[in-house]
């Protein structure tokens, strides 16, 4: 059997075969996405169409620009995983595919069913976006866009979850349940298909964040790792927490059952709730309680989600806390 070799995405996912005859000539394995041609970055960037500034796309081409300029042994990582794209659905299917990918499940079959998703799914992408601004304006140590691009692999397994649920919605759950059972492997990450992301989310580190099938989680939310938004284990249904828009969720966290986390609440890291906490109040413990009591709770004046801020109530406690 003659020999081929497989090049790279940006060069329109083509093989390099070899004829009885020695001589090589290319297949294209996807006709319809040979007019994808790399971008060659100039002093501007945007060679080919309209710049807006203000969008995080360029702006995370320019980091790119100024990363491969400190660092130039970058220079072929960052042209595969985002100079040589040209829009965010394309690089972002890009890493996810790559990550993704095993032996058995190719990084070009994953690229494919990804852009395909994400070039009909504006939504998706917008939400993309919103959680790249969520995570360098909540996060210290996120340096910048493209850090959190390549890096952070809560926004990653967030950006895989969006493109699962697309499909669990049109009815292609095993496809979904595929991709969440991938992201579980690769990025210690389980998020449910069926369940329902807003935007600006940030799932801050993410090792061990499980996500019931049912459960809802608002828009500006901050949950960090060891997080499990689950079912109590003897319900079917509808089963699992919906979490308000601006809620912050500490580490080691455990919210159980069909309760409502209100607007605006956080929860301290390592509780344990097991009933509906009102909007803008403070849950600890195991199991959780309000600060404050439940007759009158102190209120919080800030959105959680957004400032996280996960030491505050400590001020209500003894002087000394171990």
């Amino acid at each position: 059997m003659a020999p081929c070799i497989d090049t790279s995405r940006s060069t329109g996912k083509a093989l390099l075969c070899q004829d009885d005859d020695s001589r090589f000539h290319y297949i294209n394995l996807f006709p319809g996405r040979i007019s994808r041609s790399p971008i060659t970055i100039t002093s501007s960037l945007v060679p080919d169409f309209d710049r807006d500034d203000g969008d995080v796309w360029f702006k995370m081409l320019d980091e790119a620009k100024s990363d491969v300029e400190q660092e130039p042994v970058l220079s072929s990582y960052y042209h595969s995983s985002i100079t040589s794209h040209r829009s965010l659905e394309s690089a972002l299917a890009n890493i996810l595919s790559v990550k993704l990918s095993t032996l058995a499940l190719p990084s070009n079959t994953l690229f494919e069913l990804f852009i395909s998703v994400l070039e009909e799914s504006p939504a998706i992408i917008e939400s993309a976006k919103q959680d790249l601004l969520a995570a360098k304006e909540r996060d210290p140590a996120c340096v910048s866009y493209v850090h959190c691009f390549l890096s952070f692999k809560g926004f990653l397994a967030c950006q895989a979850h969006r493109i699962a649920h697309k499909l669990w919605a049109q009815d292609r759950k095993i496809l979904a349940l595929l991709i969440q059972n991938r992201v579980s492997e690769a990025f210690a990450v389980d998020i449910h298909p069926g369940a329902k992301i807003g935007k600006g989310v940030l799932l801050d580190h993410a090792t061990a964040v499980v996500i019931g099938e049912t459960a809802v989680v608002g828009d500006n939310v901050s949950i960090l790792h060891g997080v499990t938004l689950g079912g109590t284990g003897k319900q079917c249904g509808d089963r699992h927490p919906k979490i308000g828009d601006g809620v912050l969720i500490g580490a080691g966290t455990c919210v159980l059952g069909n309760i409502t986390i209100g607007e605006g609440a956080k929860v301290g890291s390592g509780s344990v709730v097991l009933k509906d906490v009102p909007p803008h109040t403070t849950a600890v413990g195991n199991p959780a309680r309000l600060i404050g009591g439940k007759e009158n709770p102190k209120m919080l004046d800030k959105i959680p989600g957004l400032s996280m801020d996960q030491t505050s109530y400590l001020t209500e406690w003894s002087d000394y806390v171990i």
